[in-house]
């Protein structure tokens, strides 16, 4: 999890501080060998795209939500040029300390999701892993991905699942499902008398969302292809068996529709329409 948020991108309301046992949980957290097992699993995917629409060997790679900068240095490490931003200021010191540690030149600012600080159309790749669940203003961020995406660049999303019941954002069981009202409750008390409910996150989800009503939403800010899950997944030597099961799910849309309540996430990759 990316811990980012924004307070209705007005510069002077952001929040740059860090909850202590937030910031150490991640600081630890960002380290495992988990965490990086993930992130090398988004970066392959995506480059499978890439490499799919014609895009070159190296790009400018935008990680927007970008926390202690473990994703920003595994595509730093593979000769990418990469920005990160995030609105957490300890935890963008931290990030730019471990690359300055590996010798890696990664351009780390604190800004707002909802303004990024990047100019139009110059970035080829752009990151937003788990942080809209913590945006209020959602919408002005994925317009700002689309303004600094280039022609044929890639989108790539993590985030809620609103149509699976399990989920990491809430210490509450079925909490996808709750009610709108009393999600709303749940927000105040994790901002207030119980932060253990969400985590100690300083901007909790307040967002769930399906691969269905997202690609909906990019498809009017220019993104002619929206690849889910399913679609990513590489089935270059796998079994006879897990092919077919992917090509069923590809193909079958009730079969894709219920693989999406059944993982507890939800993440895609779009790509931009134009040729670059």
């Amino acid at each position: 999890m990316h811990e980012s948020g924004d307070a209705g991108g007005r510069r002077d309301a952001w929040g740059h501080g860090s909850h202590p046992d937030f910031y150490e949980y991640y600081a630890a957290e960002s380290q495992s060998e988990a965490t990086a097992q993930r992130f090398r699993g988004i970066q392959e995917a995506v480059l499978r795209v890439a490499v799919e629409t014609g895009m070159g060997a190296k790009l400018d790679v935008a990680d927007v939500g970008c926390g202690a900068g473990t994703q920003c240095r595994l595509w730093a490490e593979r000769g990418h040029r990469v920005n990160g931003v995030d609105v957490n200021g300890p935890l963008i010191g931290l990030a730019a300390k471990r690359a300055a540690e590996q010798g890696l030149a990664i351009r780390f600012e604190v800004g707002s999701a909802t303004a990024l600080p990047w100019a139009s159309e110059s970035m080829d790749i752009c990151l937003i892993p788990e942080l809209l669940e913590h945006v209020a203003d959602w919408q002005s961020c994925l317009k700002e991905a689309a303004r600094v995406l280039r022609p044929g660049g890639l989108l790539y999303l993590s985030t809620t699942n609103v149509l699976c019941p399990k989920q990491q954002e809430f210490t509450l069981p079925l909490y996808s499902w709750y009610p709108g009202v009393l999600k709303r409750y749940c927000e105040r008390l994790s901002v207030t008398t119980h932060p253990a409910i969400a985590n100690y996150a300083k901007y909790p989800a307040v967002n769930w969302f399906s691969f269905y009503g997202l690609r909906d939403f990019l498809e009017p800010l220019g993104f002619r292809r929206c690849l889910d899950r399913f679609d990513l997944i590489d089935v270059s030597g796998r079994s006879a068996v897990a092919r077919t099961v992917a090509l069923l799910l590809r193909k079958i849309s009730v079969l894709r529709f219920l693989g999406h309540v059944a993982t507890p996430s939800t993440y895609l990759v779009a790509v931009k329409a134009g040729v670059a």
